[in-house]
């Protein structure tokens, strides 16, 4: 076995499975997808590590943890059309692609997403929002869920929102942190 095999496998015990990612897909998509392919060679000493991790200039791959826990809570199925927002290396869309059916990478400015190819079953959002992300709402198709850390209040938490019948319901799932993407970052307020 390899160091980034090891490496890999101790990522997953360490840090997925104690935080009650049972979902043997999600498992086993992280042991099957080398992380340390997604970033740059500098840092591929760093990539299981349970950190943020800029990969470029405010671009960043999400704690491992924080993935696995938000594809766990939406449910992914083997038909879903998937978009994953904010994925500069693309290792959250490798993930998902080894159990959805079709999956798209947005890595330009988040807020647009990829509105050309929708709707999809679920987005992804590789990153946190300061932001409600309406465009990206629109981009659900009926039944869909988007799934992201949203950094509207302290603590942020990762939240999934669900398109049901023209409205959005959202349910928080649980505190997290991560980098806000680009284009989701709060307008400063003007102030006399």
């Amino acid at each position: 076995m390899s160091d980034f095999s090891t490496a890999r496998q101790k990522m997953v015990d360490g840090q997925v499975r104690p935080s009650d990612v049972t979902d043997l897909r999600i498992i086993d998509a992280m042991l099957a997808v080398p992380r340390e392919e997604f970033v740059p060679a500098s840092q591929r000493a760093m990539a299981y590590l349970d950190l943020d991790l800029e990969v470029a200039p405010n671009r960043f791959l999400i704690k491992p943890v924080v993935l696995a826990r938000m594809l766990q809570a939406s449910d992914v199925k083997a038909t879903d059309k998937v978009l994953v927002v904010g994925c500069p290396t693309g290792y959250a869309a490798a993930v998902i692609a080894q159990f959805a059916g079709q999956v798209t990478s947005a890595a330009g400015i988040a807020a647009d997403g990829d509105a050309a190819n929708g709707p999809y079953d679920l987005i992804v959002l590789a990153g946190a929002t300061e932001i409600v992300p309406t465009g990206l709402y629109k981009q659900l198709a009926p039944g869909g869920q988007l799934v992201g850390v949203f950094a509207l209040t302290k603590p942020a938490r990762a939240v999934i929102v669900t398109h049901s019948h023209e409205d959005f319901g959202s349910r928080p799932l649980f505190d997290a942190t991560a980098p806000v993407l680009p284009g989701m970052e709060k307008l400063p307020a003007f102030v006399f």
